[in-house]
């Protein structure tokens, strides 16, 4: 039996409420990882975080990303900052040899999502992004049945996300660390949703067009998107993400063979039910995000990309840059 190899000693840059609610939690149960360090502005509110989350490091709360990653017993960051900052946070712990796991959207720019790219293949480090929607166990179920054949040539697929904000305080919504409002909320994840189904069978996607609203509180950002993809089969992807209305999330993906759908699969939890013309597809339910961490580790480990790969982060945001 060989030695069990140590755990990935990953720091959390930033203590929001998906950190606090998802990230942390789902580090102290994914294998192959634990927490070590936290970042926040604040350097009291850091060491309360890394208290509670029992972060391992001897000092572990930082105000200060240059300190942090001079430890050198720290591997890896977890990047869940506000969008604007990704890139510069995400580059500085390139620089410093730390592997990268950021949330999505990787950058607020391709030219900074290229930054990113060049740098990690220079350096040798790995850097994931996550899309924690494809570690879902309905989502998994569909994905077998199309790469099966049982869907036949994929089509056409339609995704819808939204949720009522209940106004426009949210950072995304102005300030200039966003760019997107519900776009980078959930429409990143619709479009990473069609790009895994589709991309593999139908090539690139070719065309963007696109109609985007800010008429309720009338700020510089999307408050309703709606996207139309083309791609190199010809097949065709549609997805509207909102912060506007509220709607039963909805996957649906269909072949010239049969349809599959997802009903109230798209959230922070695994839920939500999955079914075909011949009746509902059975999953098991996990944490999607222990799945997209554990999924880092094993990369690091193996020397191989993450599910969701710069590259792959770098295409979301191209698309969401042709979104007007």
């Amino acid at each position: 039996m060989g030695m069990k190899p140590k755990p990935l000693s990953v720091a959390l840059l930033g203590t929001g409420r998906i950190s606090e609610t998802q990230l942390a939690p789902a580090l102290a149960s994914a294998s192959g990882l634990r927490l070590w360090s936290v970042l926040s502005r604040n350097r009291g509110r850091a060491a309360d975080f890394a208290r509670r989350h029992r972060a391992r490091s001897r000092e572990p709360g930082y105000d200060r990303l240059d300190e942090m990653l001079a430890d050198p017993g720290l591997d890896a960051v977890l990047v869940a900052t506000p969008d604007a900052l990704h890139g510069d946070q995400a580059l500085a712990a390139i620089a410093a040899g730390k592997h990268v796991f950021v949330e999505k959207p990787m950058v607020t720019s391709s030219a900074d999502g290229r930054r990113v790219v060049e740098a990690a293949a220079a350096a040798g480090v790995t850097v994931g992004v996550a899309y924690h929607l494809r570690w879902h166990g309905g989502h998994r179920a569909m994905e077998r049945l199309v790469r099966g054949g049982a869907l036949g040539e994929l089509r056409h697929m339609r995704v819808q996300w939204t949720w009522p904000a209940p106004d426009d305080s949210n950072w995304r919504a102005g300030s200039d660390v966003g760019r997107w409002w519900s776009l980078a909320g959930v429409g990143t994840h619709c479009l990473d949703m069609i790009r895994w189904f589709m991309v593999p069978g139908c090539g690139e996607v070719v065309e963007v067009r696109s109609a985007t609203s800010n008429a309720v509180w009338g700020g510089p950002r999307d408050e309703t998107a709606l996207v139309a993809l083309t791609f190199e089969s010809g097949a065709t992807a549609e997805f509207c993400s909102s912060v506007q209305f509220e709607s039963p999330s909805r996957v649906e993906v269909y072949g010239d063979q049969g349809y599959v759908i997802g009903n109230h699969t798209l959230g922070p939890r695994g839920a939500g039910t999955v079914f075909t013309r011949a009746g509902m597809v059975p999953y098991v339910v996990q944490n999607p995000y222990v799945g997209e961490l554990a999924d880092f580790a094993a990369a690091v480990r193996n020397g191989r990309p993450p599910a969701v790969d710069a590259r792959e982060g770098l295409r979301n945001v191209e698309l969401l840059e042709e979104i007007k």
